[in-house]
């Protein structure tokens, strides 16, 4: 994406001046015309940036929770999803307003070392999770078709190397899709968030869950205090859980993923007293509260699912894999396809989200045109590399979970820093409630990496 000053975009349109009724009446009839008729063609970036929120490592994180602590944790969801909502927004919102992305806006109001401390840092986070999310796709492969291939000889290193290709090949077919329009790529993966979300909707009419204990457990924070070690080990799950919560790619990304909008808005006909930046504001706020909490009810659904079929297993579920072949004995070989189904579908469309983050990172911080195909390239090597010398997938979706910990505040503190800036928002700078909730927010958050990175490095 070329960059564009923002005062460019300012010069299509004229702001509502303050006290003119005139203004008010000319821009209140336009504006109920222009959200009833085109909401829906404004949904989308955030059902993109939606799927960091339900990847194989939310898989993994949310069914050791369920199955170990039944419902008790499902108000960390319930608090993430807030956060998430409110970091989501920001990043579109800078995106919106000034018409450049997150990394773009880095390059132009911060200082050249700052921005290529920066880029490093988001350039770790993209591979960590382009690296994850790939191997979280090839996992879903394994699981479908895995069994077959081992019983016709092939070993389980052999069946992943396979798996890992066939997921390289779907992903580059669905970011081919951007070529038709960047419309068609948004809808393939709300797809395979809808496919998701039937997914997990099946396993909860499986396992009949207690509604009432749900939404007590939603509503009402509280921890397993039957003994110290199951207090330490909600904590360190409950941190796990949260502090993973917003990923510092779609961060990135979402602040792009409005662009082609952003662009099609400056090229339309001024309409005095009304402003299209702010119903876009408006309509992208719609689109981030209906994409993050059907994530959350995704997520939630994994907690309570794993809660319901696995809590009296005596042994909470540790990780995807063993979590599919418990499924098919207590809940029939339907509930073990639909799982993997859903595994499958949350590798695809978020590795397809990592590559586009990363070229979104490399353009923008450093200026460049990179093809996204040749991005999707590069990231498939070192996920191939880990396959085929036989190291476990699940110990490296960890290990880039610790990595995204250590890279999330090289994107949020930026962010918050940008999105408070008059210099920088113009009249669209965050309200003073919205600075302090998002340092909050960011407060949190880091406070709890800190809290999971020190518990991971001491054998917590």
């Amino acid at each position: 994406m070329a960059d564009l000053p923002s005062s460019s975009y300012a010069g299509t349109e004229a702001e509502p001046v303050a006290g003119s009724a005139v203004a008010l009446a000319t821009a209140e009839p336009r504006g109920f015309k222009f959200r009833r008729n085109e909401l829906w063609t404004y949904f989308g970036p955030a059902f993109v940036a939606s799927v960091a929120y339900i990847d194989p490592g939310n898989f993994a994180a949310n069914i050791q929770g369920g199955s170990q602590f039944g419902y008790r944790l499902l108000w960390v969801l319930l608090w993430s999803n807030a956060m998430a909502i409110l970091i989501q927004y920001l990043a579109a919102k800078l995106g919106i307003v000034t018409g450049l992305t997150l990394p773009q806006n880095c390059r132009r109001h911060f200082s050249r070392p700052m921005t290529i401390f920066l880029w490093v840092a988001a350039e770790v986070s993209a591979i960590a999770t382009d690296l994850a999310e790939f191997l979280g796709a090839a996992l879903g492969f394994y699981l479908l078709v895995g069994p077959t291939m081992l019983m016709h000889g092939w070993t389980r290193t052999e069946t992943m190397f396979v798996s890992a290709l066939v997921s390289a090949v779907a992903v580059f077919l669905i970011l081919a899709l951007d070529l038709a329009g960047y419309q068609w790529l948004e809808r393939g993966i709300m797809a395979f968030v809808g496919v998701i979300g039937l997914c997990y909707g099946f396993e909860v009419f499986l396992v009949h869950p207690d509604w009432r204990a749900v939404a007590f457990s939603t509503l009402i924070p509280r921890l397993d205090v039957s003994n110290s070690r199951a207090f330490h080990d909600s904590i360190y799950t409950a941190v796990a859980m949260l502090g993973a919560t917003v990923m510092p790619h779609v961060i990135y990304l979402h602040s792009a993923l409005v662009q082609p909008r952003v662009q099609e808005l400056k090229k339309k006909p001024v309409m005095a007293g009304f402003s299209r930046r702010r119903k876009y504001l408006k309509f992208e706020l719609i689109d981030v509260l209906v994409a993050m909490n059907g994530a959350w009810l995704i997520n939630s659904a994994m907690i309570v699912m794993a809660a319901v079929a696995f809590v009296h297993m005596g042994s909470p579920v540790a990780d995807v894999e063993q979590a599919y072949r418990t499924l098919g004995p207590l809940l029939g070989p339907a509930a073990a396809i639909v799982f993997a189904v859903a595994l499958l579908c949350s590798g695809l469309s978020s590795s397809t989200v990592g590559v586009m983050a990363g070229q979104v990172i490399i353009e923008g911080f450093l200026d460049i045109k990179f093809s996204i195909f040749l991005r999707r390239l590069i990231t498939i090597i070192p996920a191939l590399i880990v396959i085929a010398v036989g190291l476990d997938p699940l110990k490296i979706l960890l290990l880039s979970q610790v990595i995204l910990s250590f890279t999330l505040p090289f994107a949020l503190i930026p962010l918050l820093i940008l999105t408070n800036r008059p210099s920088v928002m113009d009249t669209f700078v965050s309200a003073r409630r919205t600075k302090i909730a998002g340092w909050v927010a960011v407060g949190i958050i880091l406070t709890l990496n800190v809290v999971l990175l020190g518990q991971i490095a001491f054998g917590g």
